[in-house]
């Protein structure tokens, strides 16, 4: 079996009870939610809501049918941005982003909407004030990842969604990399908008996603058709989560989700978190020993998600990510991580970086060997 840390693209392994959750659905259930009275369709439509239930649970949200259900996190952004865009309507993000975020909002401004990109640090990191400077009267929007996917450089969230509720701009947050590692209470925190992948730190499976939208949040959906119920009208119903849930739900991967929410709720976001930090301390502490490592993003002994991306003077990415692979059976991201301008702006473009990301289930011992590994192919180079 060999040694997995790209969990920052999907977690890998899964608790056993999501392989048993999707199982079970697919071999016992089989039918879709909310398409039938009988008993199985019943089954189906429970799911669902306990789904739904779960994951509102999880984020702070008392009201479960503001929980929509998608494909991704890359679908819940869409739906958000293009959905809330019109013309004339002044978004602000970052340089930060992973295209899950920016390809919208770059879609959003050719379609008449005007973005304003401030410019991260390089860690990664934007401050309130600068939020505060951009904004505009006419700013609908600030969108942001709350933890980068290249430097793990995590945002205050706290801070910029007060800057934005001062002007009555709604703040959007891509939960990609904290969703299940970080505590969220969106509304606590003051989040219109949150989206977040099924896949990765809640630990379900592909082809899962969430959008939280605080109360009073609306706007058009990207996708009209069947929804089940309120099937006499010809134009999409405007009760949630109905309005933005249309054709058959992924029932199988939303028991899978369920079950990976489950699990993270019984251990405790906190103590998940604690884990991959302890094992990000001791990457960060190895790869730094290490002569011509370049490390991107919080320096040492600032919070940072569980990641770390790195380069090698006078050794591509590539050739480290394959010769990891090749050589050793261990798994790793390289390249540019679908963030361009993160790269740019920490300094690791074109060629971008090796990113190596450990989870929740991932040993000491493993990242020891992964340590060894690349001491030996920066030694043989």
């Amino acid at each position: 079996m060999s040694l997995y840390l790209d969990n920052a693209a999907t977690s890998y392994p899964k608790p056993d009870q999501v392989y048993d959750a999707v199982n079970h659905v697919l071999r016992h259930v089989g039918v879709s939610p909310g398409r039938g009275g009988y008993r199985r369709g019943m089954e189906a439509t429970r799911i669902v809501f306990e789904a739904r239930e779960a994951a509102a649970a999880l984020f702070g949200v008392r009201d479960s049918s503001r929980i929509v259900f998608t494909h991704s996190a890359t679908e819940a952004l869409n739906l958000a941005v293009l959905g809330m865009a019109k013309p004339g309507d002044h978004f602000i993000s970052t340089t930060a982003e992973h295209n899950s975020l920016a390809r919208p909002l770059h879609l959003a401004a050719r379609r008449g909407a005007e973005v304003t990109w401030i410019q991260a640090d390089r860690s990664g990191f934007v401050t309130p004030q600068q939020v505060a400077a951009a904004i505009r009267p006419t700013t609908r929007l600030v969108a942001l990842a709350h933890c980068s996917n290249v430097t793990g450089a995590i945002q205050p969230i706290g801070e910029v969604a007060a800057v934005a509720r001062q002007t009555g701009a709604l703040l959007l947050v891509d939960a990609a990399q904290s969703a299940g590692v970080i505590p969220i209470d969106a509304p606590a925190l003051g989040i219109d908008l949150l989206a977040a992948p099924g896949h990765k730190g809640l630990l379900g499976p592909q082809g899962t996603g969430v959008l939280y939208l605080a109360d009073g949040v609306e706007f058009e959906p990207l996708l009209v058709g069947g929804t089940g119920g309120f099937s006499s009208g010809a134009e999409q119903p405007d009760t949630m989560p109905e309005r933005y849930e249309s054709g058959t739900h992924n029932l199988p991967g939303i028991a899978g989700l369920k079950a990976g929410i489950d699990f993270v709720s019984q251990v405790g976001v906190e103590q998940i978190g604690a884990k991959e930090a302890r094992l990000v301390s001791r990457l960060m502490a190895g790869l730094t020993e290490m002569p011509g490592v370049t490390c991107y993003g919080p320096p040492m002994g600032m919070p940072r998600g569980s990641l770390v991306c790195f380069t090698v003077a006078g050794i591509d990415p590539q050739t480290i990510g394959f010769r990891l692979d090749q050589e050793h059976d261990i798994c790793v991201r390289v390249g540019l991580h679908c963030a361009p301008e993160a790269h740019r702006t920490v300094g690791s473009y074109p060629g971008g970086a090796v990113r190596v990301s450990p989870g929740f289930f991932t040993t000491d011992d493993e990242i020891e060997l992964f340590l060894e590994a690349v001491s030996e192919i920066i030694g043989t180079r």
